[in-house]
């Protein structure tokens, strides 16, 4: 299992809601988390395929919103 964090700019639960739907449709992900107390709003996502961080960040693009890959 492999862990990836992002940055994002999903600042309220409408916008987790947003893109709710788009992150489940990625194949390989097992598990995400949105951190909204944390100042860089954090994406954590488990996932078997750590290859998939394009496809989540333009997953969340395509709701609307930002996410950045950073390293922990």
């Amino acid at each position: 299992m492999e862990t990836l964090n992002f940055k994002t700019n999903l600042r309220s639960s409408e916008a987790i809601l947003a893109v709710t739907q788009p992150l489940n449709a990625i194949d390989h992900i097992d598990g995400w988390n949105v951190d909204s107390a944390d100042p860089d709003r954090l994406l954590t996502v488990q996932t078997t395929d750590n290859r998939i961080a394009r496809q989540v960040m333009q997953a969340v693009k395509q709701a609307g919103y930002e996410a950045e890959l950073v390293e922990l």
